[in-house]
């Protein structure tokens, strides 16, 4: 009978050589066999099993070294790659500079009145920038998730410095900040979307999808109805508690607000998005959208890396931005109003700005919609609220009265607005007449004088 002491050693070195003849077939330089057949192997000395082990260590360990080697080199042209798609590619670029010689002369000079012009030359790259990077995520994600993602990381400056500004006790500059943000958005940045796609596309009207620009109407009415009524409690002096009830009902109708904004995007995202879907989306599914062509240029995850990396580096620019306004007011002889409602938020949106005129000169007008009416209403049904209660949290009571000069120049920018939006087209007349419009907010603001100083 045979013993099976002398067949356990045999199977694990048949077995694992057939391993190693595998291995060495895909070693092999030739793509042959480095050994013509298994039994010309020996396997029954201890010797040789050690040695054929050895060799497979070799063999996997000089593989994983070049694998990780062919990686490391992979990642560095990407990285490089990338960098020469976004950042030389662009002659604006060359300004991009001015954002580390501005935080310079403040830390050696203290000059506000040149930080804060350096400071806004700094910025413009990376506003145009930031459009980019948005526009390439939005090959990914869809125009109207697009919109809203520009929207956010445009509007992302202006929350940080709203809650740097209330820490330090400066509500007023919020409230108007904000405004001033909504009507640039409103107004200006649209009139030029709609100006400059007219201009380039003059032989037809632009169109966008109507729904959308009605909802967004509809929350603009909203949020300038919870700031009327503050501010019309206070002037008619009809508060049944006297300093407190301001403050009470501004706190509610900012918890109210953010409820309804969270509805809106689960409304707009999920609930009903294919009747919220652009026309190039819908042109898409349908098979004849002209851009069909296009392709993004980088992949999502270095979009979403370089919208991080500039919102970050525009983030701080702004910081030093508004510590030098009060400065560069002095210097320039300008109202500290003025430049609050008016220069302050050019800056803050000058992402929005260049992102809205990029994506209407490619006819892709839902984005632009999104970007401007979109980021008008983020500010007012998100962006204000969430102030409020930050300030009620830590401490720092903040109203949702903004002055009834303030609070009419709301109301009436969202009502030419909401009449320029019912017919779902645009074209470079209504972009003009935005344009004026906003020329007519600013000189009222230069010679205005604020009530609550």
């Amino acid at each position: 009978m045979e013993t099976p002491v002398e067949v356990k050693p045999t199977l694990i070195a048949s077995g694992f050589l057939e391993d190693l003849s595998e291995t060495c077939k895909m070693g092999s330089p030739n793509g042959r066999p480095m050994h013509k057949s298994d039994d010309e192997v020996p396997f029954g000395s201890e010797v040789d099993f050690h040695s054929s082990e050895s060799i497979l260590v070799d063999v996997h360990g000089s593989r994983a070294g070049e694998s990780q080697s062919a990686r490391g080199k992979m990642l560095g042209v990407a990285i490089y790659r990338s960098i020469q798609i976004v950042v030389f590619s662009n002659r604006l670029n060359l300004l991009m500079p001015f954002g580390p010689l501005a935080i310079l002369v403040q830390k050696l000079t203290g000059h506000h009145g040149w930080v804060f012009a350096m400071s806004l030359l700094g910025i413009m790259p990376l506003a145009e920038r930031l459009g980019y990077a948005t526009e390439q995520l939005a090959f990914f994600t869809g125009d109207t998730v697009g919109g809203l993602l520009n929207a956010t990381f445009g509007n992302a400056t202006e929350l940080i410095i709203s809650i740097y500004a209330l820490k330090s006790g400066m509500t007023r500059v919020v409230q108007l900040s904000l405004l001033g943000s909504i009507l640039s958005n409103m107004l200006l940045v649209l009139g030029c979307a709609f100006l400059s796609g007219g201009i380039v596309f003059h032989k037809k009207e632009q169109v966008f999808n109507k729904a959308t620009a009605a909802v967004n109407s509809g929350l603009l009415l909203m949020a300038v109805m919870g700031i009327l009524f503050p501010a019309v409690l206070h002037y008619t002096h009809t508060e049944v508690h006297v300093g407190k009830s301001e403050l009470l009902l501004s706190r509610f109708s900012s918890c109210v607000m953010l409820v309804a904004y969270a509805a809106y995007l689960f409304f707009q995202l999920k609930g009903q998005r294919s009747h919220y879907m652009s026309v190039n989306e819908q042109e898409g599914q349908n098979g004849s959208n002209s851009n069909d062509d296009e392709s993004p240029d980088i992949s999502k995850w270095e979009s979403i890396i370089w919208l991080l990396v500039m919102t970050s580096w525009i983030s701080i620019l702004s910081e030093y931005l508004v510590g030098a306004l009060e400065g560069a007011s002095t210097a320039w002889n300008i109202p500290v109003t003025f430049i609050s409602v008016i220069l302050l938020p050019l800056v803050g949106n000058a992402a929005e700005h260049a992102s809205a005129i990029m994506f209407a000169m490619k006819d892709k007008l839902d984005i632009s919609l999104g970007v401007a009416i979109g980021s008008s209403t983020q500010i007012s049904m998100f962006v204000i609220p969430f102030c409020v209660v930050i300030g009620w949290i830590t401490g720092h009571p903040m109203d949702l009265n903004f002055q009834l000069f303030e609070t009419a120049a709301l109301f009436l920018t969202v009502i030419v607005v909401a009449f320029m939006l019912q017919e779902g087209t645009a074209n470079y007349f209504k972009g003009l007449m935005l344009v004026l419009c906003y020329l007519i907010v600013a000189a009222s603001f230069y010679v205005h004088v604020d009530s609550s100083q």
